[in-house]
């Protein structure tokens, strides 16, 4: 059961670690126990919305992570299932429907791939090298490595390419008058390319933690009631003897909160303080959805709103507040550099427990 639909199980599934908003099913990001981390995000293109319940991207991520055993695997799974059921219904917990499509990023250990989709359509572009960053815009070009058999025929079709000359996904299928957030993304989209690009060939989970605190970009969002919901760096060591280590904050924007490390291993410890609660009359899954609001805040979620709050109201106490809590995520940092350089070797017990225990730190913080 995703979150409209209803699809036939697999043989065998992978565990998951999934980040997501407390409605629905699927996850904005994730990572599985074989090394596979994929994410998404919405575009708008010439393809109609489906406002017609489907398949939400969030639940593509997901289904991905458990069924992919390696990033083109769980490309496989996702662009299979786009094409059998589609994509659409609403992506926001709201009467008003919500809607988009979506592009993806996927990694294992060893590659890296692109995934942009229009309707039931799609590109995929495997990454080579360097970097390569997606924001809600279509941004490949004619650099693809693999399609929808029927991609340029429906381009044809629509008179949106003339069919000779250099094909180019996101020239064909992107919005000729875009709305405003596209304009905006488009300005996010390049400042992540510069930021990524003065770091090239020392990118680090460091790196990639103050890019996504990065405000002046846009890349961090806090204006106009948006805030960015939830962040995740992952380091994925190319040694299959050394293992995957997923940071997130389980808490919104990232400028003030704490990335907190996760590994894969046997006997994880529940953290019942980042489950968001139940409702036994949900209004996300009654018919007609969305017609009353819930709170679905976690209690992570609440102690942190309740420390930006003070943050804001008093400078110093914030500052300080501040300093801790950035305190708290190097411990967690410096850890897991002597974890992936093999210098330390924690024994299992003692990473079944880590993502509980620095949940526990940041609450006493908080308290």
């Amino acid at each position: 059961q995703c979150t409209y639909l209803q699809i036939e199980q697999v043989e065998r599934t992978h565990a998951v670690l999934l980040s997501r908003p407390a409605w629905l099913w699927g996850a904005e990001m994730g990572a599985n126990d074989r090394g596979v981390c994929v994410g998404n995000e919405g575009v708008w293109t010439r393809e109609p919305l489906g406002e017609d319940e489907a398949l939400l991207g969030m639940d593509l991520v997901r289904l991905g992570l458990e069924r992919g055993g390696s990033a083109r695997e769980a490309l496989e799974v996702i662009t299979a299932l786009l094409e059998r059921y589609g994509q659409g219904g609403s992506c926001k917990e709201e009467p008003v429907p919500f809607v988009y499509h979506n592009t993806f990023l996927l990694a294992d250990r060893a590659e890296a791939w692109v995934l942009e989709t229009a309707g039931r359509f799609w590109a995929a572009q495997r990454v080579g090298e360097g970097s390569r960053n997606i924001s809600n815009q279509l941004s490949i070009g004619s650099e693809i490595t693999a399609e929808h058999p029927g991609l340029r025929e429906r381009a044809r079709s629509q008179g949106w390419w003339s069919g000779a000359g250099e094909f180019s996904f996101a020239e064909v299928f992107s919005l000729e008058n875009q709305p405003p957030r596209m304009e905006a993304a488009k300005a996010r989209f390049r400042a992540g390319q510069e930021l990524l690009q003065q770091h090239a060939g020392h990118i680090t989970a460091e790196t990639l933690m103050s890019i996504l605190r990065d405000k002046a970009s846009g890349i961090c969002v806090d204006s106009e009631g948006f805030r960015t919901a939830a962040s995740m760096v992952s380091v994925l060591p190319r040694d299959p003897a050394l293992p995957c280590v997923h940071f997130l904050t389980a808490t919104p924007d990232p400028s003030r909160s704490v990335f907190k490390p996760f590994v894969f291993v046997a006997g994880i410890k529940a953290v019942p303080q980042v489950r968001s609660p139940t409702f036994p009359h949900d209004p996300a899954k009654q018919i007609p959805r969305f017609q009353r609001s819930v709170d679905r805040r976690h209690e992570l979620y609440r102690r942190h709103q309740a420390a930006l709050e003070l943050m804001e109201q008093d400078q110093e106490r914030g500052q300080e507040l501040l300093e801790t809590l950035q305190e708290l995520e190097k411990q967690g940092l410096e850890g897991m550099k002597e974890l992936l350089e093999g210098t330390v070797r924690p024994c299992p017990e003692e990473l079944a427990d880590l993502f509980f225990d620095c949940v526990e730190a940041e609450m006493k913080f908080y308290t």
